[in-house]
């Protein structure tokens, strides 16, 4: 007969008892984690993802788990230090920079955009003395994305060694109409962290991954993260990206530089360690951290992904089926979905890896979403 997984889990306890060993709270939060978190990942490979590794992190100790293959041609594990870029999970590290500062007075939150980067966001509709700097932290400013990607394999092929500056970027989303008048809505914007940074570096001085390094890797130890700038290579252990662009088009993505000037590239380790630090009082005080806790509601579209959400400054807040919430910041990007989540507390976080993008459909993402979703919130669920 088989035995549900949380009943050999308590079996494994019992055994360890029995044989006269030691079972300590973290033996007992291993045997009861591991197997819910090694099923939660193999389910997401089972949608077709190529490979998947999950961590789970407490003060104590952290559990990692991998499913599928690094490489669809030599078959090879998955890395559980592997690297991946994180995608739109850096605007969590943008925002607590720029919440530190306010909490040294060297720039308020609600300074205008015209006051850091004078003339910047000029033209048509733009007007940078209507936008503040909050705005850009918590996708309300107004101002659309249009950052390069690629719907097809072709257009990966022929463009993913394309180099764009910042200020390209800017000038491209201001191409298109302000999405709604500043303050007013919520829609998730890109281009605002784009600017976002740019004011960091007008304010300190400093390139922003140093400000980064300083204020948040160095501190932490966070010795797995590093800055590609224009590389389009990764460090390795990775496992290889991939997209699927239509049904039966999986293309190998891996090698491609990053749309963002500012992309980063981490672990499940390292980020583990950042959004804990982010709860646990290491990186902010508690009225910064409040700040960036304080959320709005978001939009109908980015609903659909993340159900029950709302959003404070680049931290989103989900209901537990468990009762509370937990925080976090996604990303995806060339192929690594990145799905994050942490107690309120920061005494247990979960961070998930794919290095696949099921980007065929709307469908499939969700699927994927969802399945993500359910390895976070089991993980944060789960105690002994």
């Amino acid at each position: 007969m088989r035995l549900p997984l949380m009943a050999k889990a308590t079996l494994l306890a019992l055994a360890l008892t029995a044989a006269g060993l030691p079972l300590t709270a973290h033996a007992a939060d291993a045997a009861a984690t591991r197997p819910l978190l090694q099923r939660d990942a193999d389910a997401i490979r089972d949608l077709g993802v190529t490979g998947v590794q999950a961590r789970v992190s407490t003060a104590e100790r952290s559990l990692a788990v991998t499913s599928g293959v690094a490489d669809r041609t030599t078959g090879r594990p998955v890395p559980t230090e592997g690297r991946f870029r994180i995608a739109s999970t850096r605007k969590a590290f943008v925002a607590t920079v720029a919440v530190q500062l306010a909490g040294e007075h060297r720039l308020a939150l609600d300074d205008t955009v015209e006051r850091w980067l004078p003339g910047v966001v000029r033209g048509p509709g733009y007007d940078g003395r209507a936008i503040t700097v909050r705005q850009l932290l918590q996708n309300t400013s107004g101002i659309p994305d249009d950052l390069p990607g690629y719907t097809n394999e072709q257009e990966y092929t022929e463009q993913r060694y394309d180099v764009w500056t910042r200020e390209q970027l800017v000038a491209r989303a201001m191409t298109h109409p302000l999405t709604f008048p500043p303050g007013t809505a919520w829609g998730y914007s890109n281009t605002g962290f784009i600017l976002a940074g740019m004011v960091i570096e007008r304010v300190t001085g400093h390139p922003l991954h140093q400000e980064i390094t300083d204020r948040i890797l160095r501190p932490l130890g966070m010795t797995q993260t590093t800055f590609p700038g224009t590389a389009p290579t990764l460090p390795r252990p990775h496992a290889h990206a991939y997209e699927l662009f239509s049904p039966g088009n999986l293309v190998d993505v891996t090698e491609q530089v990053s749309g963002d000037p500012d992309s980063i590239i981490s672990s499940t380790r390292d980020l583990a360690r950042f959004f804990r630090a982010l709860m646990t009082g290491d990186l902010l005080t508690p009225a910064e951290r409040a700040t960036m806790q304080h959320t709005v509601p978001i939009d109908a579209e980015v609903e659909q992904v993340w159900p029950g959400g709302r959003y404070g400054l680049a931290l989103a807040a989900r209901p537990l089926p468990c009762g509370g919430v937990y925080w976090g910041h996604d990303g995806g990007d060339a192929g690594y979905i990145t799905v994050t989540g942490v107690t309120p507390d920061g005494r247990r976080s979960a961070i998930v890896s794919m290095s696949t993008a099921l980007g065929d459909s709307l469908e499939h993402h969700l699927q994927q979403q969802r399945a993500a979703d359910t390895l976070i919130q089991h993980a944060l669920c789960t105690h002994p």
